[in-house]
């Protein structure tokens, strides 16, 4: 049961300072939690006791919000063998633009910030960030400024096992390239 085995500082509405009081009577987990009466909640955590009582049981009153806007788009690959060569990566990259392309293009959603994530053998990441004053031109864009990230990153210190692209900043429906005005002279 997801609920039962979730520790406690998890739940919506436990900040630290309930999490840390929740701790010294023991409730660790939402199957500790569960195992408290509502009018021990009640008794306990005043008001928000019949709250605990609810979520301990999966039971949340707040709406659903299935259409939330998208803040990002992206696509990373692990590979078999760590790599600190700068040919090797970028050609990991080329597929993770192609899809993360293809899916913004889908949905019509024109970016203005590329990222780009390395994550090395001991779990430890670096990101790279290019924001620009208009959406990104097409998959030639994202492509040349993905690689430009990656090669600000090089020479490597370690290997790397995992890279990804993502897109955002987002601007529905947003033209790929600026227009260009006539000026009346």
């Amino acid at each position: 049961d997801f609920v039962a085995a979730l520790p406690i500082g998890r739940f919506h509405g436990v900040g630290p300072v309930t999490e840390a009081k929740m701790k010294r009577l023991g409730i660790e987990t939402g199957a500790d939690l569960r195992a408290w009466t509502p009018e021990r909640l009640r008794e306990t955590f005043g008001s928000a006791g019949a709250y605990y009582h609810a979520v301990a049981r999966g039971i949340d009153g707040r709406p659903v919000r299935a259409h939330r806007v998208r803040k990002s788009i992206g696509a990373e690959t692990t590979f078999s063998d760590d790599t600190a060569a700068f040919e090797v990566l970028a050609a990991r990259l080329a597929p993770l633009f192609d899809k993360v392309w293809a899916a913004a293009d889908a949905k019509g959603m024109r970016a203005r910030t590329v990222t780009l994530k390395l994550k090395f053998s001991d779990f430890a990441q670096v990101t790279r960030a290019r924001s620009l004053p208009i959406p990104v031109a097409g998959r030639a864009g994202l492509e040349r400024i993905g690689l430009d990230l990656l090669a600000g990153l090089f020479p490597l210190r370690r290997s790397a096992r995992l890279i990804g692209v993502s897109l955002s900043g987002f601007a529905q429906d947003a033209p790929e390239a600026p227009l260009q005005l006539r000026l009346a002279l």
